[in-house]
């Protein structure tokens, strides 16, 4: 009997960003901290899924913004409690937050219109 041959599944890259790229991406994170990295140092900070890799945070930057990432910092900011006066009590959730690191010479443009 004949065998078939195994069909190679390839990785298909593509420059646009797909809808598991925007799943994984959730927001920037624009504070005042936040645009002076941008300034100095070229980094940007994004608010992550908590299931989120480095490899994939980093296809997921370069194939939506189309830049070239150096380096992926990642950290998990813990939830807070919260309290309004003594009566009302909460929490604020935690998130995933990822610092991207690009190369020099990019940017990424968080205000465009």
């Amino acid at each position: 009997m004949a065998r078939k041959k195994k069909e190679v599944v390839s990785e298909v890259k593509t420059t646009k960003g797909t809808i598991a790229d925007f799943d994984l991406i959730i927001e920037p994170i624009i504070t005042e901290k936040t645009m002076a990295f941008a300034q100095e140092g070229n980094k940007y900070a994004f608010k992550v899924s908590k299931d989120a890799n480095k490899i994939a945070i980093r296809n997921a930057i370069s194939r939506i913004y189309g830049v070239h990432v150096e380096k992926v910092t990642t950290i998990n900011v813990a939830a807070k409690k919260l309290s309004r006066g003594s009566r009302y009590h909460g929490t604020v959730p935690g998130y995933k937050k990822a610092i991207v690191t690009l190369k020099e010479g990019e940017a990424i443009n968080l205000f465009s219109e």
